[in-house]
């Protein structure tokens, strides 16, 4: 069995398409799971969809109520933005559609967009049906033990539904056409009612954060979703598949993360762990910093509360792996932490440098939230998404002379003043509106740190 992944998906229901996470099934504990991003209330299950894959992206950012939560690979998905979570054209699924793929001939699209779309409806039954398994009970008749998606079980049981199964060879010659127009009359009888059923399960509200009329329709959807999302998608650890639009699968190894979701760095937290008793005890502390051009490593102390980074003349140096950074620090040049008392025990050390969770800043990440409530995914998050890159553009900023970034910063500004609320309400919800404002002064701020920076060798 393939190692646990989780995909997004898009349905199309009624002229509404929703976004939400299907995890085909996994093994674990012995036992095959399979799931959708969804949950159980008073005995009935629903799966969660999103009017746009920014709403789906935030409400994975901010919440772990939901079914997904103890899945393997939910802690990568929970730090995904909504290029990463907007589906492939193999993981859209128009229920819609299927009289008019089955009024057509039956050439090999046809037949494996029918068989899809049909095999993504039994998985939502199976995983949606909190009935007893009828097998435990001999009286079938007995309401109790009857599936709640009989519609769903009575098409799959048909042999024409499980003629797609074996492709478009299935439905080549004069016996192939009768059996495609048998798969039409199929669905002819029973397709109403499996949507019917299918329906009854399905949250348009994304967990009480949308409405109705913010789904989009079918002819919409496409113009909500430019096709360069692809682009942004990042680029997997492991060995250089895009991760955007497909399966995001379990890390190889138990105990090894990524630092931040921009950064090429891995490390076991242990490491981690062991790795700060040495650097807090010289009062100099590794440091990640993420920004559009990329993600580095670097080195940050306070003297007299001011801080001071591995650089020269407001220039921040970064490097892109632990080990090229101890090398620097081994060598002769000259820098703006070379007269800091304790240098000479981060020159000698062959202690790592990895940098602790507090001391990460992706400025890429906030860029993320504020586009995606701007873009309709108010009320999944609040004002606490500013705290930590913040802190860390102050420190940037005051190295570096940045004015400018301090008068962004100041109560002054739009975004000043947002801050200052972070501070006082870290739980006030970011709205739309304000998150548009937002968004062009944090990309001016990134935009200026970002000329602080130079990437070492």
């Amino acid at each position: 069995m393939a190692r646990p992944s989780i995909v997004p998906i898009a349905l199309t229901v009624d002229d509404r398409t929703g976004y939400t996470l299907w995890a085909p099934p996994w093994e674990e504990d012995g036992e095959e799971w399979q799931a959708f991003l969804g949950t159980t209330e008073d005995d009935t299950a629903k799966v969660h969809l999103f009017p746009s894959p920014a709403a789906l992206a935030s409400f994975c950012r901010s919440r772990t109520d939901h079914d997904l939560s103890d899945h393997p690979v939910w802690p990568i998905v929970a730090g995904l933005g909504a290029a990463d979570l907007t589906p492939d054209d193999d993981h859209r699924y128009d229920l819609d559609g299927v009289y008019d793929i089955a009024a057509e001939d039956p050439d090999r699209w046809a037949v494996e967009e029918l068989a899809a779309t049909i095999d993504i409806v039994s998985r939502l039954a199976e995983c949606l049906d909190t009935t007893a398994d009828p097998d435990a009970d001999d009286d079938l008749d007995d309401p109790e033990t009857e599936g709640q998606f009989e519609a769903v079980a009575e098409l799959v049981a048909k042999p024409e539904i499980g003629s797609l199964g074996l492709g478009v060879d299935a439905f080549v010659g004069r016996s192939g056409e009768d059996a495609w127009i048998g798969v039409g009359g199929v669905l002819d009888d029973l397709w109403e009612d499996v949507v019917e059923e299918l329906s009854d399960h399905l949250d348009w509200t994304g967990a009480g954060t949308a409405s109705v009329e913010d789904y989009p329709s079918a002819s919409e959807a496409d113009d909500l979703e430019p096709s360069d999302l692809d682009d942004l998608a990042d680029e997997d650890a492991d060995d250089g598949a895009p991760v955007g639009a497909t399966a995001f699968s379990a890390a190889p190894a138990p105990g090894v993360r990524t630092i931040a979701r921009g950064s090429k760095l891995t490390g076991d937290p242990a490491a981690v762990a062991a790795a700060a008793v040495f650097w807090e005890s010289v009062g100099i502390l590794p440091v990640e910093i993420v920004v559009p051009e990329g993600a580095g490593l670097t080195l940050r102390c306070y003297v007299d509360d001011v801080a001071r980074f591995l650089g020269r003349n407001g220039e921040i140096y970064l490097f892109d792996r632990p080990a090229e950074l101890a090398r620097f620090c081994a060598g002769n040049e000259e820098h703006d932490l070379t007269e800091i008392a304790s240098w000479a025990e981060v020159a000698d050390t062959d202690t790592l440098p990895l940098p602790a969770d507090q001391d990460r800043y992706d400025l890429t990440e906030l860029t993320e939230v504020l586009t995606e409530v701007a873009d309709g995914a108010a009320g999944l998050v609040d004002h606490r998404a500013f705290a930590q890159p913040v802190e860390g553009v102050r420190d940037f900023a005051e190295y570096a002379g940045l004015r400018r970034v301090e008068e962004l910063l100041s109560p002054a500004e739009p975004l000043g003043r947002a801050i200052a609320r972070a501070e006082r309400e870290p739980d006030a919800a970011l709205e739309a509106p304000d998150a548009a404002v937002l968004r062009p002064q944090w990309d001016e701020v990134v935009t200026l740190v970002g000329r602080t920076l130079v990437f070492r060798d």
